[in-house]
């Protein structure tokens, strides 16, 4: 398993993230030109309800947990298995609850939240299909579920998505710690299924109504289902 062919084991990811965690922030609003924040708020307005008890899973440094949180949630919960991301976390939102854990296997009974929120996370999951059953298990039913995740984009703006992601993210990826994830990137996002296959794959893991909207020309996908 390799970092060109955009799968690592577990373990591989994790270490990964730890490395990058201190420019994580930095490195998400260079590659979205600073749009990722409005994308995260259409998250939580499209999955979070108020006073919704709420996972993030994949939670990274806790940007959707904390606009979830500012959304009117009730009890927050972030949940990644990199340490040194969640040390990050801790300190934008000491209210939120962070939890070190694996979405493969959640340390939550079953139905235990409202909803549940990832943030360019699933594309990380060894397993993809078991990660959305385990959400699926704790959220109740007719909670709502949100991914939002990079995706391959079709027609004028695939040109630039390739010299954006196969070159120039790699480049910026040599100077920064963690450059292997740079590289990571765009061949993690090239074996990630496409919106149809994605909104398949969770009516197949027991959501229903799901429906996506896209972003930023085409390179992001917003999916929302509800728990059936």
């Amino acid at each position: 398993m390799t970092v060109e062919s955009g799968r690592l084991p577990a373990d591989g990811v994790r270490r990964m993230f730890d490395r990058i965690a201190p420019v994580y922030d930095a490195m998400n609003r260079v590659m979205t030109a600073g749009l990722d924040q409005r994308w995260r708020r259409a998250t939580v307005r499209a999955a979070v309800r108020p006073g919704d008890r709420v996972l993030d899973a994949c939670c990274g440094t806790g940007d959707l947990a904390v606009a979830a949180r500012r959304s009117g949630a009730g009890n927050v919960v972030g949940v990644d298995f990199s340490e040194r991301m969640l040390e990050r976390a801790r300190r934008k939102a000491p209210e939120v609850e962070w939890m070190q854990a694996d979405v493969l296997a959640l340390p939550f009974g079953d139905a235990s939240f409202d909803s549940a929120v990832v943030g360019f996370g699933v594309r990380n999951v060894e397993d993809l299909e078991a990660g959305i059953r385990e959400l699926r298990r704790v959220l109740r039913q007719g909670g709502r579920l949100g991914i939002l995740e990079i995706t391959t984009p079709r027609g004028f703006l695939a040109p630039f998505y390739r010299l954006w992601f196969d070159r120039i993210v790699p480049l910026l990826g040599r100077v920064l710690p963690g450059g292997a994830a740079y590289t990571y990137l765009p061949a993690s996002v090239r074996r990630f299924p496409g919106p149809e296959e994605l909104a398949e794959l969770l009516a197949t893991c027991g959501f229903g109504d799901v429906e996506f909207r896209l972003f930023g020309g085409g390179i992001v996908a917003l999916h929302v289902g509800e728990a059936k």
